[in-house]
């Protein structure tokens, strides 16, 4: 692969914590957070329990440079805070349009975090998209508010394969136009 297609990523700054791209040392801290079934059940692709090997890949990917996700920690050690508190990505799609997901670990939940989050992504909109999309699992309300106060209109109902319940979960539909 030559040097041109390799994809850079911005660091995002907020005023409590950074959204920096993933690097090999977050491994064990992602796979702690990830491992708890209460995270994992909110996504479509985290198993539970985590396999063996199976953060290691996912570090490998999402710092390959052809990969078609750029992933970010919140990461608050700027301001004495965690190092990784959660994750943040956007998935490239056609037409100039990303998907955006997120999680974060449940020592951090309601501290408005992911909100804080999504807005600093879709401020900076890194990748220049027109449109950004995401869906949250029904029995997920949390997550649903977070986009709602980031500007995100819901668009509708579907269904997602979720790993770690090893079957499709409702969900609901959402986009921003950024352009």
């Amino acid at each position: 692969m030559s040097l041109d297609t390799v994809q850079t990523q911005l660091l995002v700054a907020t005023e409590r914590f950074d959204l920096r791209p993933i690097r090999l040392s977050d491994q064990g801290l992602l796979e702690m957070y990830a491992s708890d079934a209460r995270v994992a059940r909110m996504t479509t692709s985290i198993p539970h329990p985590v396999p063996p090997g199976a953060m290691a890949a996912y570090v490998d990917r999402a710092t390959a440079p052809d990969r078609s996700e750029d992933v970010w920690v919140m990461d608050a050690t700027k301001v004495g805070g965690a190092e990784v508190m959660g994750l943040i990505a956007l998935e490239r799609m056609d037409r100039n349009q990303s998907e955006v997901s997120y999680w974060v670990a449940p020592q951090f939940w309601n501290t408005g975090l992911a909100s804080e989050a999504v807005a600093a992504l879709v401020t900076a909109n890194p990748m220049g998209n027109a449109t950004m999309f995401a869906s949250v699992f029904q029995d997920n309300p949390a997550s649903a508010r977070v986009l709602v106060n980031c500007g995100f209109a819901y668009i509708g109902d579907a269904e997602a394969y979720s790993v770690s319940r090893t079957s499709k979960v409702p969900t609901w539909t959402y986009l921003k136009t950024l352009k």
